[in-house]
């Protein structure tokens, strides 16, 4: 059963803008290690995957609903299976509010945004 749906719209220069503004300050407040390193190693289309992720989050909360309290950007990480699908992989003082859901999450992008859509469904 479906319980939310989130969407979320990213502009790719206003991450970069943020970035290059704030560097590691925000980079390790809304990203993680893993998902740090993982952007990095695209070199000039760096700024599209950030700025995907950022979205994911972003629509992670509009699909979540308000089953959230208090959580950081970096506690809601976006990683890729072995075949480089995208998933949600949740902090356990995130976890433990979703026992019994999944989340679903696709991410596409462009030069100038990116885009992230999350179902979240009741197990």
């Amino acid at each position: 059963m479906i319980l939310g749906i989130g969407v979320d719209l990213t502009s790719v220069i206003r991450i970069q803008k943020i970035i290059e503004k704030y560097n590691d300050a925000f980079l390790n407040r809304i990203y993680s290690k893993e998902e740090i390193q993982y952007c990095e190693q695209f070199g000039k289309t760096k700024f599209a995957h950030y700025a995907a992720r950022f979205a994911a989050k972003e629509a992670f909360i509009k699909a979540a609903g308000g089953h959230l309290k208090y959580f950081k950007f970096n506690e809601v990480k976006v990683i890729n299976d072995k075949n480089g699908k995208p998933i949600l992989e949740l902090s356990k003082n995130i976890a433990d509010n979703f026992k019994n859901y999944h989340f679903h999450i696709s991410l596409t992008h462009t030069e100038d945004n990116a885009i992230a859509f999350v179902v979240a469904e009741n197990l």
